[in-house]
């Protein structure tokens, strides 16, 4: 199954209110593991980038200056991410504004909320009370993000594919039991499995006839014990 890790970086929080994304990082999965293949773009957001989200991700209106517009990476990114592949993201309704209100710009389909897999809410469900951030579950997993100096998309996306997949329940990609359908339900009974087919080939039993030391050294065993049972047929 084919799924899309995908993280965004803007130039602040509001996609209706002149806010632009200035970077997109996307991961490929297959089976919830990476595939290597990525895209990664910064963006010119035609406008400039407030110092406070800077610090953030580090992007200035200075390195942003010479980049691509939205309009001339749109079709690149919208190939890489599908028609329907579901888009693995940390806080999605944050993230899918802001590519929506691009894609609104230049009058193209929108992209449903529905499509995206959040791993905050999964996050929440699965730890209730405890910190959901990004930096926080890659603590809570031990997942490397020491090279986050800063918040950027590519590298959050790589970091979110991990966590993603300790989330989906750890490294154990494309096990399942014999005769069990991957995402079948959980009450599935031991005899829904079809039998496995053998060609068997019948072998006749050998016999063993035993020597007469054998039978003389059995006969010194049974004097031993107080009426043993295969002495019951003798009496018949």
């Amino acid at each position: 199954m084919r799924e899309i890790v995908l993280d965004t970086e803007t130039t602040g929080l509001d996609a209706n209110n002149g806010d632009r994304i200035v970077e997109i990082g996307c991961v490929e999965l297959n089976n919830h593991i990476a595939t290597g293949e990525v895209y990664h773009v910064y963006i010119n957001p035609a406008r400039d980038v407030p110092q406070e989200a800077a610090r953030i991700h580090g992007l200035t209106t200075e390195f942003l200056k010479d980049k691509p517009i939205f309009a001339e990476i749109m079709d690149a990114f919208l190939a890489f991410i599908g028609d329907d592949t579901p888009l693995v993201i940390h806080n999605a309704t944050f993230d899918m504004a802001f590519l929506n209100a691009e894609l609104k710009r230049h009058g193209m389909k929108q992209l449903p909320l529905h499509r995206a897999i959040d791993t905050l809410p999964m996050a929440r469900k699965k730890y209730p009370g405890s910190p959901a951030s990004l930096d926080a579950l890659c603590k809570r997993f031990s997942v490397d993000s020491t090279a986050r100096t800063f918040h950027g998309a590519l590298l959050d996306a790589q970091l979110l594919a991990e966590v993603y997949l300790e989330l989906c329940g750890g490294r154990q990609p494309g096990f399942t039991q014999a005769g069990f359908t991957e995402g079948a339900p959980d009450d599935r009974q031991a005899g829904d499995a079809p039998e496995a087919q053998r060609d068997r080939v019948f072998h006749e039993a050998r016999l063993f006839a035993a020597t007469p030391e054998e039978l003389a050294a059995h006969e010194a065993f049974l004097e031993k014990i107080k009426n043993p049972i295969w002495r019951e047929g003798d009496k018949a």
